[in-house]
């Protein structure tokens, strides 16, 4: 629990309870301003490679390039109404002998957008250390498992038996896919660069002639971001967009597996169990439950963190023109809540997998339930091979199976084996000790077990384990 904050007025859960400090930290108001300067101290130095600026000027700039002082930036903002102009006089009242040249040619957004890109970088550096830390969580879950045989189900009702390792093979392929589309969403990431008010560099040309895109790409190189050709105001919308795009994927693909683990934790089937702390209390009123509450919360996060796409969607269609300012408000509240939630679902996804209890017994008693059913038709097939009329064969099958159903909801076990063995029809064709091999689940897993072994080659090709 966060001591330093001031509970007597509102706090976003993602200012103490969601997310990581070190997320925190890269989105906060002291590191934002000291982005800026660093972006400005840039400036100032390829500036003065073109006799813009002096050396002592320059140094003075440096000298003061992290002495954010936020009280009396919110002060004079307070006053003027403009966030980064009030940080200019602020920085300018400290750095007093190169306080003059800050800013010099630039218009806001060449200092906030560039800004952003660099701190998207190292928020970006967060999501893709958790992404991996959770794929080898499920790297060794593959691995522990692939030969672990459990129910699969389709529309939520017993289909044919997969195993436990191939199940996850599943969710650790989506998170893959994330992992890619992250890093080809990073390739796209570019900062404004220097452009001046509607992207034409017409401030900067007027200082220095053509020399203006050198010293545009002086700044990059210092700043070690690239910079799109073409812009208006500010670098493309859709840039936020493609970002937060890549987020919500990560945000689909783990609130598929939390739901998951909810329906498999739910006592109808009883297979996983999330890790409960020995204190943990898991409803105010019943004693006795162990809520899934941290599935449920990585859910819920996710649902939110979905819903700010469309923010992000409607920020880049509607920046007419070259540029409008709508976008910035919602902005300032959709990037940094976004990559903090990805944070803080990241994080419980690795707890969850790390330490998921796996309950063979109800594993086995599912299995034992449903299981046979998977080699109906494999009988059906052997009979048919040997002489028997498929349709009919078919049929007498269907009936039997019908009346196993009607047992199991009785809650008795399932007696498809002993009836598949005592029809008359079928024994004509199929013997009752070849009845039990083909009705065997562990015969009807297909190529689960080589396929976990491939997809985990496939992991360690790609560096993730």
């Amino acid at each position: 629990m966060r001591s330093d904050l001031d509970f007597k007025t509102y706090q976003s859960p993602f200012s103490w309870r969601y997310g990581s400090d070190s997320m925190r930290e890269i989105f906060s108001e002291i590191n934002k301003r000291k982005t800026w300067r660093k972006v400005w101290v840039a400036l100032a130095r390829a500036q003065s490679k073109l006799g813009l600026v002096t050396k002592e000027e320059l140094a003075d700039l440096v000298n003061y390039q992290d002495k954010v002082d936020i009280k009396k930036a919110h002060e004079i903002e307070t006053e003027i109404k403009h966030d980064l102009m009030a940080e200019i006089k602020t920085y300018a009242s400290q750095a007093k002998i190169g306080g003059g040249k800050i800013h010099l040619g630039a218009t806001s957004q060449d200092i906030e957008d560039n800004a952003d890109v660099i701190n998207f970088q190292k928020a970006i550096a967060i999501v893709e250390k958790g992404l991996k830390n959770l794929l080898k969580e499920f790297s060794n879950k593959i691995d522990e498992n692939k030969n672990l045989v459990c129910m699969g189900y389709t529309h939520l009702q017993s289909a044919e038996p997969i195993t436990l390792g191939y199940r996850f093979c599943v969710y650790a392929q989506d998170l893959l896919l994330d992992l890619e589309l992250l890093t080809f969403v990073k390739t796209l990431i570019k900062g404004k660069g220097v452009k001046g008010a509607v992207g034409t560099s017409a401030s900067y040309f007027a200082l220095l002639g053509q020399k203006a895109k050198s010293m545009e790409d002086d700044v990059m190189r210092l700043l070690q971001i690239e910079a799109f050709d073409i812009t208006g105001q500010v670098y493309p919308r859709k840039i936020d967009y493609l970002i937060l795009t890549a987020l919500s994927s990560i945000a689909q693909s783990l609130y598929k597996f939390a739901f998951d683990v909810r329906i498999m934790q739910s006592p109808g089937f009883g297979e996983w169990m999330e890790p409960f702390a020995l204190n943990q209390v898991g409803s105010s009123a019943m004693p006795f439950k162990r809520n899934p509450q941290t599935s449920e919360r990585i859910c819920s996060i996710s649902r939110f963190l979905n819903s700010l796409t469309d923010v992000a969607w409607e920020n880049a269609a509607n920046s007419l023109l070259e540029r409008t300012l709508d976008d910035s408000a919602a902005r300032r509240i959709i990037i940094p809540q976004a990559f903090l939630a990805t944070d803080e679902i990241l994080m419980h996804a690795i707890l969850v997998i790390r330490d998921l209890k796996i309950n063979k017994i109800n594993i086995q008693k599912n299995l034992d339930l449903y299981g046979p059913f998977a080699g109906t038709e494999s009988v059906m097939m052997e009979a048919v091979k040997r002489g028997a009329n498929r349709q009919e064969i078919h049929e007498a099958i269907r009936k039997i199976s019908q009346k196993a159903w009607e047992e199991i909801n009785k809650g008795n076990k399932n007696p498809l084996v002993d009836l598949l063995k005592s029809d008359k029809m079928i024994g004509k064709f199929v013997k009752r000790n070849e009845i039990d091999s083909l009705t065997d689940p562990e015969a009807h897993i297909g190529l689960a077990p080589m396929k976990c072994q491939l997809f985990l080659k496939e992991l360690k090709m790609e560096k993730v384990i």
